[in-house]
């Protein structure tokens, strides 16, 4: 448990200096941990919207809302996958 603490405030401070890939990554390592902790895969979820990828953002709410089906960080962050998305598709059909 101790391992996971350090991993996911590792993960926090990557997010504050704005290093998604960095913070991804270290949310990822405390997923191994462990899996039921929401708060990781929320976490993970920003970071993939900061990096334009939508489906990833989205898997990980969806997870989240499987655990927990309240939970309004993963509603409004699938949210805003999804919104992320729908602009990927519209800028495709215009190729």
């Amino acid at each position: 448990m101790e391992k996971f603490k350090r991993l996911k405030n590792e993960g926090n401070d990557f997010v504050k200096t704005g290093e998604y890939e960095e913070a991804a990554n270290k949310y990822s390592e405390c997923m191994k941990l462990n899996t039921e902790e929401c708060t990781v895969y929320t976490n993970r979820a920003l970071c993939y919207l900061k990096l334009y990828k939508y489906e990833e953002a989205k898997r990980d709410c969806d997870h989240v809302l499987q655990i927990e089906d309240s939970n309004v960080k993963a509603f409004y962050r699938r949210a805003l996958a999804y919104k992320g998305l729908q602009v990927r598709k519209k800028n495709m059909a215009g190729i």
